[in-house]
């Protein structure tokens, strides 16, 4: 699977200018407005994938890009919210456990201040816990939500639990997903390093469409197990 990512991006007669084009969108992200184009493409790497496209997508039919970035920036925004959303629950719990803790007064080392304040403490750490094993998991499953948003070309879909859990849950997509942190990890870093002579912006390019391949890939392979296993 990684030989195959490691490919994939150069599996068409115009790889050149598809890189190309794509570490030029990477430079002028910071206008802002070519984001949705350069997310547009990373949409169409998760439908090929997800579809058993075997070469890369070209940078072609410009407004259907738009549509497709401004898409999946959107689903990046809902699951943002609940990312949002599940701080401030940690923060009221801790909030609570604070209040628990202050109310225990100055001997909170005996009888039941004692015991509240160490309720507070343990409240306090529990909730902590608790978003960063959350946050973790949404991690783990949001390229899934992604690659299934593509693959149905529906906004609704990426958040179709069943059918993303079904994928997420496999050795399949364990393993692309794992795949695709170690590149993004050492390749992103060599080419952010290579970003000083520029060829760098293209390499990072590259890497994403790797990355993207990788739980593409990943999401495709696992769904197809689990529903071969629930035959």
């Amino acid at each position: 699977m990684l030989s195959d990512a490691l490919h994939y991006p150069l599996d068409s007669d115009d790889w050149l200018r598809t890189i190309l084009i794509g570490g030029l969108l990477s430079v002028l992200s910071v206008l802002v407005l070519p984001v949705p184009l350069l997310q547009g493409y990373y949409v169409r790497v998760l439908r090929g994938t997800t579809r058993g496209d075997a070469a890369p997508p070209a940078f072609d039919e410009w407004g259907d890009l738009f549509v497709d970035g401004l898409k999946l920036i959107g689903v990046n925004i809902a699951v943002s919210i609940v990312v949002v959303v599940a701080m401030f629950v940690v923060g009221i719990v801790t909030g609570f456990g604070s209040a628990i803790g202050s109310g225990a007064g100055p001997v909170i080392g005996s009888g039941a201040n004692g015991g509240l304040g160490g309720l507070g403490g343990l409240l306090t750490v529990v909730a902590f816990f608790a978003f960063v094993a959350f946050a973790l998991l949404l991690g783990y499953v949001a390229p899934a939500m992604f690659a299934n948003f593509a693959r149905e070309d529906s906004m609704a879909s990426a958040f179709d639990v069943s059918t993303v859990l079904a994928a997420a849950t496999t050795a399949d997509y364990l393993i692309a997903w794992v795949l695709a942190v170690v590149v993004a990890l050492v390749l992103g870093t060599i080419a952010s390093l290579l970003g000083i002579v520029v060829v760098g912006i293209f390499a990072l390019f590259y890497v994403q469409v790797v990355t993207y391949y990788l739980f593409g890939r990943g999401f495709a392979d696992g769904l197809a197990d689990a529903q071969r296993g629930s035959l």
